[in-house]
């Protein structure tokens, strides 16, 4: 850890930091996940969902860097990087051979769902360990999250 005047006991820091890289190594995988949606999809639907895709890779850009800056004011280090993600992710694999819209939400809600489980997890943890700081970012992220899952399950209504 380096120093800081942050007043959190180091144990607490520590404990926060492993938990931030945690879900950096999901937040950078869920990420290229959505790029991934956004290059391939196909169909009737496909500027809606290009489009749909690409807004959630915006915030969740804006997540991973929250994250990252956040285990960095706690006195750690992101472990931000590609590798680091494809080792540590919890995210299940992104199917790589579907191309249909309807086949890209099943696996972008999926996606959405397990990432936000595992930020609700992360903020039950920070409020035990009374980081309301960090505990506050995982909410936003979580309320985003849901946003978005909401959004793209629209697309599942009416054709069932």
């Amino acid at each position: 850890m380096h120093p800081t005047k942050n007043d959190l006991p180091e144990t607490v820091r520590t404990k926060m930091v492993d938990l931030l890289n945690a879900r950096l190594a999901d937040a950078v995988d869920l990420q290229t996940q959505m790029k991934q949606a956004h290059w391939n999809v196909k169909g009737p639907t496909f500027i809606a969902l290009h489009e749909l895709f690409d807004k959630i890779n915006e915030d969740v850009e804006d997540y991973v860097d929250s994250i990252a800056e956040r285990a960095v004011q706690l006195g750690g280090i992101a472990l931000g990087t590609a590798r680091t993600a494809a080792k540590h992710s919890q995210q299940p694999e992104y199917p790589l051979n579907i191309a249909e819209g309807r086949d890209h939400v099943q696996a972008v809600t999926s996606a959405l769902a397990t990432f936000g489980k595992n930020v609700r997890q992360a903020i039950e943890v920070s409020d035990e360990l009374r980081d309301r700081d960090t505990a506050d970012l995982w909410t936003e992220i979580s309320r985003g999250v849901d946003k978005w899952l909401w959004f793209v399950e629209a697309h599942l209504h009416g054709q069932r």
